[in-house]
C-alpha cells in the first residue's frame, strides 16, 4: 500500500481497561514508529478480553483515548472482544483490513522485535499432526493451553531455548496472534511492535508512572484514588474524575439467573464459546451454590483452566456467545462494519479515507444500522447492542441513574 499525502494510517487494538500513560505512549510512539498522521484505534466495547465488563463504558474509554493522541475510535464486536487471544486478534485485524485506509498495525510487545514474532507466527500457522497430538498429550496431562503450546513446539525442535520466553509473557502471545491474522487473511497491513515499558502486564504495584492497567483497577477498586493523578495523562484525568466503575461481581445476579435458565432446558453450556465439556460438567455440580461471579471463578478455576479462561466462558453464558456463532462468523469473513464511536474534528481526512476505501459500511447511528446491515452483518451487530444494553442495565440498577441506550447515544467528537 502507497503512502497517501497526509493520511497514512496507523491502527492500534486495544482496551483501555482504563486509559493511562502507557496507553498514551503507545500511541504517541505508533505514529513516530509508522510515520503515520492519524492513528485509528479498534477498542473493545463494554466487555473486554479476560471475560470481564470494562471498568468504565466504552464511551468514556474513546472519549479518554480521543484527548491523548487517538483521532478515530471504532468499537470491536463482542464476540471478538471477549474471545480468546486467538480470536480477538482475528476480528480485530479483519475490522482494521477491511476499512481499506490502514497501512500498518503497531502494538506493544515484551521482545519488541517483529521478526521473531512473526517468525512464530508463521510456524504456528503450518499445524502439523505431530504438533496437534502433542497438544493433546501435554493438555492431557493437565497443561493449560498456552503451556501445552510452548512445550509442544519446544520438543518438536520449532522453538530455540532463546525463543521460549516469547509464548510466556501475554504482550508477545497477542503480538504473534496479530501477526498470524494478517498472514492468514492476506492483509496488506504492516506490522510494528514497539517494547514495552514500565511495569509488567499483571504485574499490581503502583511503584512508576507506567504501571499496568491491572494495577490500575486494583487500586480504582481499593480506594487508592489519589495515584490517578500520576498514572494517567493529564488529559484523562478530568474524565476519570467523573466516572463510576463496574466489577465483575455487580453482573453476579444476572450470571445466576441466567444459568438457571438454561440448567432448567437440561442441555448443558458446552455449546457456548469456550466451554468445554468438563467445565460445563462444573458449573452443573455448583449450579444451586449462587455464588458471586469472582466466587464462581475461584471455585470452577483449575491447573488446566485458569481464572481468565473460566471468567470468560461465564461472559459468553451470559451474552449468549456460542462456538457456532463465533465459527460462522469467522468463516463469512470476520468482521462486517465499522462502528464509529468518536473521533477527532481534526482528524476528517481519516474518515474521507476510509469512506472511499472500506470494504465495509461504516455505522454512525445505531438506529439506521438496519438500513446498512443485513443477514450475519445484522446479527453481530445486534448481539453488541445486546451486550451494551446489559451492561447500561446493571449501571443503572447499581447507582440509580438511567444513563440512556445504544440508540441515543451520540458519538464522542473531540
Amino acid at each position: 500500500m502507497t503512502k497517501n499525502e497526509n493520511t497514512y494510517i496507523v491502527g492500534v487494538i486495544a482496551e483501555y481497561n482504563p486509559f493511562h500513560n502507557g496507553h498514551a505512549y503507545h500511541i504517541k510512539k505508533a505514529k513516530e514508529a509508522s510515520g503515520a498522521d492519524y492513528c485509528v484505534v479498534v477498542m473493545s466495547g463494554d466487555f473486554v478480553q479476560r471475560g470481564a465488563p470494562a471498568i468504565y463504558n466504552k464511551y468514556a474509554r474513546t472519549a479518554m483515548a480521543l484527548s491523548a493522541g487517538a483521532d478515530l475510535v471504532i468499537e470491536l464486536p463482542s464476540v471478538y472482544a471477549t474471545g480468546s487471544a486467538e480470536h480477538f486478534a482475528f476480528g480485530a485485524v479483519s475490522l482494521l483490513t477491511r476499512l481499506g485506509a490502514v497501512d500498518s498495525l503497531c502494538f506493544g510487545s515484551e521482545c519488541g522485535d517483529v521478526r521473531k514474532l512473526s517468525r512464530l507466527a508463521s510456524i504456528l500457522m503450518c499445524e502439523t499432526e505431530d504438533y496437534q497430538q502433542q497438544i493433546k498429550t501435554y493438555l492431557s496431562q493437565g497443561l493449560s493451553y498456552p503451556a501445552a503450546r510452548q512445550n509442544a513446539l519446544s520438543r518438536l525442535g520449532l522453538l530455540t531455548d532463546q525463543e521460549t520466553h516469547l509464548l510466556s509473557s501475554p504482550n508477545n502471545i497477542l503480538g504473534i496472534e496479530y501477526c498470524k491474522a494478517l498472514i492468514g487473511l492476506n492483509s496488506p497491513i504492516q506490522p510494528l511492535t514497539i517494547t514495552r515499558q514500565g511495569n509488567g502486564y499483571h504485574d499490581l504495584s503502583l511503584t512508576q508512572p507506567l504501571s499496568s492497567a491491572s494495577a490500575i483497577r486494583q487500586a480504582l477498586k481499593n480506594g487508592l484514588d489519589s495515584h490517578l493523578s500520576q498514572l494517567v495523562p493529564e488529559t484523562v484525568l478530568p474524565i476519570l474524575e467523573t466516572l463510576n466503575p463496574l466489577w465483575p461481581d455487580d453482573f453476579s445476579l444476572l450470571l445466576n439467573g441466567a444459568l438457571l435458565r438454561l440448567q432448567r432446558k437440561g442441555t448443558g453450556f458446552d455449546r457456548f464459546a469456550d466451554v468445554s465439556g468438563e467445565i460445563s460438567a462444573r458449573i452443573l455440580r455448583q449450579i444451586f451454590d449462587f455464588s458471586t461471579w469472582e466466587e464462581r471463578c475461584a471455585s470452577l478455576k483449575s491447573r488446566q483452566y485458569t481464572y481468565t479462561r473460566i471468567s470468560r466462558c461465564l461472559l459468553h453464558i451470559l451474552l449468549g456467545i456460542t462456538d457456532d456463532k463465533m465459527n460462522r462468523f469467522k468463516k463469512e469473513g470476520g468482521t462486517f462494519y465499522g462502528r464509529v464511536l468518536g473521533f477527532r474534528r481534526s482528524s476528517a481526512a481519516v474518515i474521507t479515507r476510509i469512506k472511499k476505501e472500506s470494504q465495509i459500511p461504516l455505522v454512525t447511528k445505531p438506529a439506521g444500522a438496519a438500513r446498512q446491515l443485513e443477514g450475519t452483518a445484522l446479527e453481530m451487530f445486534q448481539d453488541d447492542l445486546f451486550a451494551s444494553h446489559l451492561y447500561r442495565c446493571v449501571y443503572a440498577d447499581k447507582y440509580g441513574t438511567k444513563k440512556g441506550n445504544e440508540y441515543n447515544q451520540p458519538l464522542i467528537i473531540s
